[in-house]
């Protein structure tokens, strides 16, 4: 087969041979180069598609990761608010506590806060927004050291509750009169100027002797002029002493409370009737009771 073509510049006719060997290995060459071409495109094409399906599958990957962290965040969150919560309800109830008043310390509203606006730092950049999680931990905190503060006061208002509790206070029967008071006075067997180092209450055989403030039993035996003693170490340098009974209740190192029964009045001792001598110690020394009871 042979094709014809014509050139213009030169008005003369060429003919081709397409069985020709030449042509052929031309035309053969010609064919394979157009076809790796045509593959050559196609992976092209399909490499793009396969680098833009990464993509979106990286993509995916990224947007789940920052759900997952915003759902942590989320949580995070949530407990802090649980532990605000928390902190006002104790602030609350240590206010009740301490007797302040609402107005003064109030956890329902907004601390109130001001001051005037310093003009030299407006011109400045706005700014930064810190990174989620480091402010999280900051927020946290200073709600662990607030709760921290608050724990300590409710510690302090505890021992001063304590204090109070091991204050001697109140009378050392629940009925009877008093029959002697603290410092001089007639001795009751001579008729000779004594001082008493006590008061005497006076009441029925076998009715119950008190504490008069929380402690710890350190004596509970009879002693020379007392009868049978019960002495009770209150802490902060306070002690009480309660004399003839007819029988103790308590044993050494028994911990009582305001208001325990620890012994049953008797006339015990040195003792003209059923009474209880009571006396208060400061620092070892007898002191006057009635500055601590209501007679």
């Amino acid at each position: 087969m042979n094709l014809i073509f014509f050139s213009r510049r030169q008005g003369q006719a060429h003919h081709l041979n397409l069985t020709h060997p030449v042509t052929l290995g031309v035309v053969g060459v010609m064919a394979v180069g157009l076809l790796a071409a045509t593959f050559a495109i196609g992976m092209r094409m399909g490499t793009r598609g396969l680098d833009s399906r990464a993509q979106l599958t990286e993509i995916a990957g990224l947007r789940q990761q920052v759900q997952d962290r915003v759902d942590a965040m989320s949580i995070r969150v949530g407990e802090i608010n649980a532990h605000v919560i928390r902190l006002d309800a104790l602030g609350k109830r240590l206010t009740q506590m301490a007797n302040i008043s609402s107005r003064e310390f109030n956890f329902d509203a907004v601390p109130a806060v001001g001051g005037p606006e310093d003009a030299s730092f407006g011109s400045g950049p706005s700014a930064e927004i810190p990174d989620l999680t480091v402010m999280l931990d900051e927020v946290e905190g200073r709600l662990e050291s607030r709760t921290n503060q608050l724990l300590a006061l409710e510690n302090i208002i505890l021992s001063r509750s304590l204090n109070e509790a091991i204050r001697p206070e109140g009378r050392p029967i629940a009925e009877g009169h008093v029959s002697s008071y603290f410092g001089e006075r007639q001795d009751p067997f001579d008729g000779s100027e004594a001082w008493h180092r006590g008061m005497d209450f006076a009441g029925a055989l076998g009715s119950q002797v008190l504490s008069v403030a929380a402690g710890v039993v350190t004596k509970s035996e009879p002693r020379s002029g007392y009868g049978n003693l019960i002495e009770i170490n209150h802490g902060n340098g306070y002690m009480t002493r309660y004399a003839h009974n007819q029988r103790s209740l308590v044993a050494v190192g028994t911990t009582v409370v305001r208001g325990q029964p620890i012994a049953l009045m008797g006339s015990t001792g040195r003792s003209t009737g059923p009474h209880v001598h009571f006396e208060v110690l400061r620092n070892g020394r007898q002191i006057n009771p009635l500055a601590f009871v209501d007679p």
